[in-house]
């Protein structure tokens, strides 16, 4: 296409989007004011629907009427899209939150309470076992030389305060 030919093409196509500002713009712009009651982003949605008309030369070619309804439904979608947009619901992002989660620790801590009351349903030597081991991280050997019994028998004490805990847990309601 010769030069002179695109010059006269976009000076049409200029022509033809400002007759279309000057015919509905108006009309547009108390449109969306009225969806929006935003004197500012009316003007801001009316330009953005001119600007989509001059990238769709076709909406130029069309009736007035089919121009019309193309440009008022453009800025409807606008105003729908700037709607559900993040910056119309206030939100932003950020890094440091404004309020700090807090673990609830209820379930823990009446857990806690529970193996509580069923290690006092022990007997003392499995009870010493348990604390040892459980509470205070002690090996088998360490808590054979504190109660002063053979490794084997603390194993042994071990393996059923365990049994009798699991037991008591379940008469409490607690179950695996």
């Amino acid at each position: 296409m010769p030069k002179a030919d695109e010059q006269r093409e976009q000076s049409e196509t200029a022509q033809l989007l400002r007759a279309l500002h000057d015919e509905h713009g108006p009309a547009l712009w108390r449109y969306v004011v009225w969806l929006t009651s935003d004197r500012q982003l009316a003007e801001d949605v009316v330009q953005e629907t001119l600007v989509r008309a001059w990238r769709h030369p076709q909406v130029l070619d069309q009736s007035e009427s089919s121009a019309k309804a193309w440009l008022f439904t453009v800025a409807r979608n606008l105003v729908i899209d700037n709607k559900r947009s993040a910056y119309s619901r206030h939100e932003f992002a950020t890094e440091i939150l404004p309020e700090h989660p807090v673990e609830d620790r209820t379930d823990a801590m009446l857990d806690a309470w529970l193996v509580s009351d069923a290690l006092t349903s022990l007997t003392a030597d499995h009870r010493a076992v348990v604390v040892g081991a459980y509470y205070r991280g002690q090996s088998i050997a360490e808590i054979a030389s504190e109660l002063q019994v053979p490794p084997g028998t603390v194993k042994s004490r071990l393996h059923y305060a365990l049994r009798a805990l699991r037991l008591a847990l379940q008469e409490r309601g607690m179950t695996q």
